[in-house]
């Protein structure tokens, strides 16, 4: 299956301010916790092949090669890659600089991951070149795990118009429209820093239903076998904020 030409919006989604908020919105221990679901979830044994899709600055990448993993990380902004070069020195990381429509893969893959809704910025043809390519690189029996929080049963209901709220210093802003045919949220952000900087950027994220999810991955020979709402593996539910989908090998 070839790779799509078309030109992805949220390809400089984190070339911007977002690329520090983003750390100041992630939980503390929750990396650690999805690293534990991570193993757990895909029956990891030492020394595991592990491969990180937009991986951001590293957070999976860099706990899981702790744990005794072999990683490749592969994400489309160059200080992503480079920051995570600079910290996995002298471990088993592997780094590519692509996005994932364009990725070049060689090797078998024990995990594959996709982590902070990273998988909802790719429409529906892209998501299945993607998805055909990580079956094609994923072992019989290995493991893919998607974490989102736009999955259709979750984005219907907590889809919000505008919103606003502090990322540690950073106010951010951010409006919505939930538009159809595909389906999709495009979204307008604005971060306002202490000093009075202001970056304003759009981004867009399509909208999947767990059974149009579950065709994609099917077709792609992966089969799901656990949706989740916590990395403590708490099963998913309509009102629930985010889900963890876990899909297997044929």
């Amino acid at each position: 299956m070839s790779s799509s030409s078309s030109v992805n919006i949220n390809d400089t989604f984190f070339n911007s301010l977002y690329k520090d908020v983003w750390r100041k919105l992630v939980p503390d221990g929750l990396t650690e916790a999805e690293a534990d679901f991570i193993e757990d979830v895909c029956a990891l044994q030492s020394n595991a092949a592990i491969l990180d899709l937009m991986c951001g600055y590293g957070r999976h990448t860099l706990e899981l090669v702790k744990r005794g993993h072999n990683l490749t990380a592969i994400d489309n902004l160059s200080d992503y890659i480079q920051e995570i070069e600079e910290k996995s020195k002298g471990l088993n990381v592997n780094t590519q600089l692509s996005s994932l429509t364009n990725m070049q893969l060689s090797t078998s893959y024990d995990a594959v991951i996709c982590m902070g809704n990273s998988f909802s910025f790719f429409n529906k043809v892209d998501a299945q070149h993607i998805l055909h390519t990580i079956s094609a690189h994923l072992r019989t029996g290995g493991c893919f795990i998607i974490n989102t929080w736009m999955l259709g049963e979750i984005a219907i209901r907590h889809f919000r118009e505008k919103e606003w709220f502090y990322a540690g210093e950073y106010k951010y802003l951010h409006d919505c429209r939930y538009l159809f045919h595909p389906s999709r949220i495009e979204s307008e952000h604005t971060i306002i820093t202490p000093d009075g900087v202001t970056e304003t950027y759009k981004g867009v994220d399509y909208i999947l239903t767990l059974s149009e999810l579950d065709d994609l991955l099917k077709e792609a020979g992966l089969l799901i076998g656990g949706v989740y709402s916590t990395p403590r593996k708490k099963p998913f539910k309509m009102g629930d904020t985010r889900a963890y989908i876990t899909a297997y090998k044929q």
